[in-house]
C-alpha cells in the first residue's frame, strides 16, 4: 500500500465526514456518544479551520485521517486519528502519524486523549510511538487518558 496525503481544505468535508463515521461508529455505539461521529458537512467546514487535517488515500480513495492544533513553541494537541473501518489494521494510522511528526517537524511536545478502556489506542500511543500517560478525566460519560510526547 502507498499512502499519499494531502492537507484536507474546506471542499474535503463531505470526504472527512465518511472517514469519521466509518472510523468512529463503534466508539458511538459503544458510549452512546462521540464527539467524531455523525458530524455535519458544516461543522466539519468549521472543524478544518480549527483544527487542520491531513487525510491519507489510498489509490484515491479516502482511507484515514490525522487532525491536529499547533500550539506555538512545537506544541502539538493531535485532536484526531482515524482510518475508516474497512482499512483498519493495515499500518495506516503508524503511517499517518509518521507523516504528521514529519511534517510537523518542529514539534516538541504533543497532548492526546483516548477512552481509558480503549487498549489498542493506549498500546498504540504508547508501544509504537512512547507515549506516556499523564492523567484522567470525564469526558462526558466516558473516563479517557491524556496522553504526552516530548521530544528529547
Amino acid at each position: 500500500m502507498e499512502l499519499i496525503y494531502k492537507q484536507a481544505e474546506k471542499k474535503d468535508a463531505e470526504t472527512l465526514v465518511d472517514i469519521y463515521n466509518s472510523a468512529f461508529y463503534d466508539d458511538y455505539v459503544k458510549y452512546g456518544e462521540c464527539p467524531a461521529y455523525g458530524r455535519t458537512i458544516e461543522n466539519m467546514e468549521k472543524s478544518i479551520e480549527d483544527f487542520p487535517k491531513i487525510i491519507a488515500y489510498d489509490q484515491q480513495i479516502a482511507v484515514g485521517v490525522i487532525s491536529y492544533q499547533n500550539n506555538g513553541n512545537g506544541e502539538y494537541y493531535i485532536g484526531c486519528l482515524g482510518v475508516k473501518k474497512e482499512y483498519q489494521g493495515q499500518g495506516i494510522g503508524t503511517a499517518l502519524m509518521k507523516y504528521f511528526m514529519s511534517e510537523c517537524s518542529d514539534w516538541r511536545e504533543m497532548t492526546l486523549v483516548t477512552p481509558k478502556d480503549k487498549e489498542e489506542n493506549i498500546r498504540f500511543y504508547t508501544e509504537r510511538f512512547g507515549f506516556e500517560i499523564t492523567g484522567e478525566e470525564n469526558d462526558g460519560t466516558v473516563v479517557v487518558y491524556w496522553f504526552r510526547l516530548k521530544r528529547q
